[in-house]
């Protein structure tokens, strides 16, 4: 009997369960409906476990896995899985992040019919014994706009199915490209507020983040074209819900499908549920049998992968790494996620290309890992907690972004540094770094020599070179209560551009920074959080 085991402890489908054992080379347990305490007892023993949403993977459950190696989510979130405590104790905690994404657009596909035609209220009154055929008139998808908010492959499987039916389709994702529009046939909009008042249906396809939650809030909703229509498959917390509620009562929204919600199951007394013209479905974007069978089997290989030929795919915290190459790369990988976070910054949001480029021994060794590091970094704006080491080149190419790495034998003036650069909307950005012994400092920002520490709360100003400037910036922010932690300046000439790199105790307010912008010799202000 193998010495290799995998459990089982939420339902996934029997082609899962069969590819997981394939061959007997594990040994496979499905026991379902466990408790945290039963999970905790039954662990020890097993060296893989698969989950859906309704297990939740905490720290006691993984501390008590003296064996287990991998934890494998059938299914995109690892919300419910403790991957911080999984990754200090070693163990690879996989998704399938490709299994739902037919069975999502095609759910957002199907409840832009149900809201243009009132399909469900239309079944609903026809049930009661009534016919009442002139409350529920309609309109057509023919000749009509459709937004599309965020374009990862959700969004653009949906744009493939509403051009298909003669939609014209507008696209808002600040961090896709032209070009990559360009082949998916959509017309890209820089501001939001022009799809809300194009569009006459809109359809959210992001990541929950800071900067999408509430999207869709009261001041947006008014925006919209009057009698737009609002489906959301992607995540709740998006819209507002309580203005959504508003805005159909009011009729600028003339209809509304909901698969997600703020919180689920959908609270009894939610004023969505006595909303007029809404649909509402319990979260079905991934329920189809086909979904299913592939987020079982797609995690199954994983897991079979990772096990028996040691080959991680689809992982969301760090792969393993041997110990002479973690010696070498270790710190370049944590260090190359907090350059990528800064260019992602001072990046035109819709870069075409991202090139890092290596110099000094670190060439030595497989530079990949610390390449998708930086991608990590660069992408998580754009794509939020979703975006990890594995599954970042996949969402780069979603949105257009070529990644590319470079060389150079000859270091310079550092031991081993990385030097990273963003091309977009006809500008180039740059940022490099390299150690100070053991200790890594950004050295230069677009080409201009810095020192700066790479954490925490970073103001970049471009100011004239001109006497007192620092020392009205200082001030201001004294006044405020901001403190400088350290400050780096240089200059391309006397008299010229001024670059002034500040690390601060905390984040500037928008009060703050419109103080200083203020000022006829600050060119820009930026603040970069790390």
């Amino acid at each position: 009997m193998t010495s290799l085991k995998a459990l089982i402890a939420d339902s996934i489908s029997q082609r899962g369960v069969d590819e997981l054992s394939r061959g007997n080379a594990l040994e496979v347990t499905v026991k379902t409906g466990l408790t945290e305490r039963e999970l905790i007892k039954l662990i020890p023993q097993f060296t893989a476990l698969v989950v859906r949403s309704q297990t939740k993977v905490t720290p006691d459950i993984l501390n008590a896995g003296a064996k287990l190696r991998v934890v494998g989510r059938a299914g995109v979130g690892v919300d419910n899985v403790d991957v911080e405590t999984a990754t200090r104790r070693g163990i690879v905690v996989l998704n399938a992040p490709g299994g739902n994404t037919i069975s999502t657009a095609e759910h957002a596909f199907s409840l832009l019919l149900c809201v243009a035609r009132k399909i469900p209220q239309a079944d609903a009154n026809v049930r009661t014994r009534s016919w009442d055929k002139k409350n529920f008139e309609g309109v057509e998808l023919y000749n009509k706009t459709l937004g599309i908010i965020g374009m990862g492959r959700i969004g653009s499987e949906l744009s493939r199915r509403a051009i298909a039916f003669g939609m014209r389709v507008l696209a808002y994702d600040p961090f896709l490209s032209v070009t990559r529009a360009r082949s998916l046939q959509v017309e890209l909009v820089d501001e939001l507020d022009d799809l809300l008042s194009a569009a006459d249906f809109i359809s959210l396809h992001t990541p929950l983040t800071s900067d999408t939650r509430r999207i869709l809030d009261a001041a947006r909703l008014r925006k919209t074209k009057r009698g737009a229509r609002i489906i959301n498959c992607a995540r709740g917390g998006l819209i507002d819900e309580a203005a959504l509620t508003q805005a159909l009562r009011d009729g600028q929204i003339a209809g509304a499908a909901l698969d997600v919600f703020e919180i689920e199951p959908l609270p009894v007394d939610s004023p969505l549920r006595e909303a007029p013209n809404v649909v509402l479905t319990p979260h079905l974007g991934a329920s189809t049998a086909e979904a299913q069978e592939s987020v079982g089997i797609e995690i199954a290989q994983s897991i079979r992968a990772i096990l028996l030929e040691g080959t991680i795919r689809n992982a969301v915290n760090m792969p393993n790494l041997d110990a002479k190459t973690l010696a070498i790369i270790g710190p370049h990988l944590r260090f190359g996620e907090k350059l990528g976070r800064f260019l992602s910054q001072i990046a035109p949001k819709r870069a075409e290309s991202l090139n890092v480029n290596y110099s000094g021994k670190v060439n030595e060794v497989d530079t990949v890992a610390i390449t998708r590091s930086v991608l990590k970094g660069f992408l998580q704006i754009a794509g939020g907690s979703e975006v990890n080491e594995v599954n970042a080149p996949a969402f780069a190419e979603t949105l257009g972004l070529k990644v590319s790495e470079s060389r150079l034998s000859a270091p310079g003036d550092y031991t081993d540094m990385l030097e990273l650069s963003a091309v977009g909307e006809g500008k180039t950005v740059s940022v490099g770094g390299a150690f100070f012994g053991a200790t890594p400092r950004i050295v230069n920002i677009n080409s201009r020599p810095v020192e700066a520490r790479p954490h925490g709360v970073v103001l970049v100003l471009e100011n004239t070179d001109r006497p007192g400037i620092v020392g009205r910036v200082g001030t201001l922010l004294g006044e405020h209560g901001v403190n400088i932690a350290t400050m780096s300046l240089s200059r391309n000439e006397a008299g010229g551009t001024a670059l002034t790199v500040l690390n601060l105790d905390t984040a500037p307010s928008e009060q703050l920074l419109r103080d200083i912008r203020a000022s006829e010799d600050i060119q820009s202000a930026q603040v970069i959080q790390l």
